[in-house]
């Protein structure tokens, strides 16, 4: 692993949102939202880091922050060495025909007034304003065979076509430059499942064609472990475990991992009654007001007093576990 290239180095991200109380007086000072607190993690070329965790935790708000679409308070996030968070907006223009993003809902983040044709050709139009119209048309109608989509469609709207022929259209878009790295951004849970399956495997295809590098995210811990090399678990905005997906699915260690892992299904009827469900107890807090300490304290099993006064962080090599309680 170490010895292949490191496309993205994100060290010690933190995004906070400042929120402003409707019911407060004018001149109170806005409470600070804690989206991601600190969250340092590689990718390697070729690789795809799977991120999971229960809605909330930051996984989203993570990616956002990789690509720019919103602000670091604090951190670095290294780009083939050169950091994102300090960067111009010329040299951010540049890079962005290098990272990509495919969106959670695939109808949503195509623009109905566009053909597909036009949505798929926006990307060449911006960073390729030389092509021709034929070069354009051609690269387009290439992309739209790649993923799965006939040619002839290629002057109708996106409400004609079904989500996972919208999101097979959002792929296109994503990879027509040829980019190094795409962040998918929950691309199949909006799916039905026999359709999340043709997706992750176009995913697959495309990657090992392209040499793509991947960031998915994702609620489903099956899917996660189909397609992903190494797994980042995230918990109210920070990391909990980290590994290979091997490791993760086989050797959970953190109480939370634990507990996702034992809520994935199980497909022989016999196993899954049988299984034992480590449910957690209690909601999960609110990033605005965290626990002390360890963030996941409050509903952890194996919590003791002390958990509430030392923040625990990423120990380990290739598995690394944010548990004070923990040794690996």
């Amino acid at each position: 692993m170490s010895e292949r290239k490191v496309l993205l180095d994100v060290e010690d991200l933190k995004v906070y949102f400042d929120i402003k109380n409707n019911h407060s007086w004018p001149w109170s000072k806005p409470v600070t939202l804690k989206a991601v607190d600190g969250v340092s993690v590689r990718l390697y070329e070729g690789e795809t880091l799977g991120v999971v965790g229960e809605s909330g935790c930051g996984k989203s708000t993570f990616a956002r922050a990789i690509i720019g679409l919103v602000g670091a308070r604090a951190g670095k996030v290294l780009w083939l060495g050169n950091d994102l968070t300090k960067a111009n907006s010329k040299a951010l223009h540049e890079t962005r025909k290098d990272i990509q993003m495919i969106f959670q809902d695939p109808l949503a983040s195509l623009n109905p007034r566009m053909t597909i044709g036009e949505i798929i050709a926006e990307p060449l139009k911006t960073f390729h304003p030389n092509f021709s119209k034929q070069e354009v048309k051609d690269k387009v109608r290439s992309m739209m065979m790649r993923v799965g989509l006939l040619p002839n469609v290629i002057n109708r709207y996106p409400h004609e076509f079904s989500g996972g022929q919208c999101q097979r259209i959002g792929i296109a878009r994503a990879l027509i430059l040829e980019p190094k790295m795409v962040i998918c951004d929950e691309p199949v849970s909006a799916l039905d499942v026999s359709i999340q399956a043709q997706v992750v495997n176009l995913l697959k295809e495309v990657q090992k064609e392209m040499g793509l590098s991947l960031i998915f995210i994702a609620h489903d811990l099956s899917v996660v472990k189909h397609i992903s090399d190494r797994v980042l678990v995230m918990y109210l905005g920070n990391a909990m475990e980290t590994g290979t997906s091997d490791e993760l699915f086989s050797h959970p260690t953190h109480p939370y991992t634990k507990a996702l892992m034992t809520a994935v299904p199980i497909p022989d009827p016999d196993l899954e009654r049988a299984k034992k469900i480590d449910l957690l107890e209690g909601e999960l807090p609110s990033p605005i007001n965290p626990p002390s300490g360890c963030v996941f304290r409050t509903r952890c099993p194996i919590a003791t007093e002390e958990c509430a006064k030392t923040k625990p962080h990423l120990e380990g090599d290739s598995h690394q576990v944010a548990c004070t309680r923990i040794s690996i």
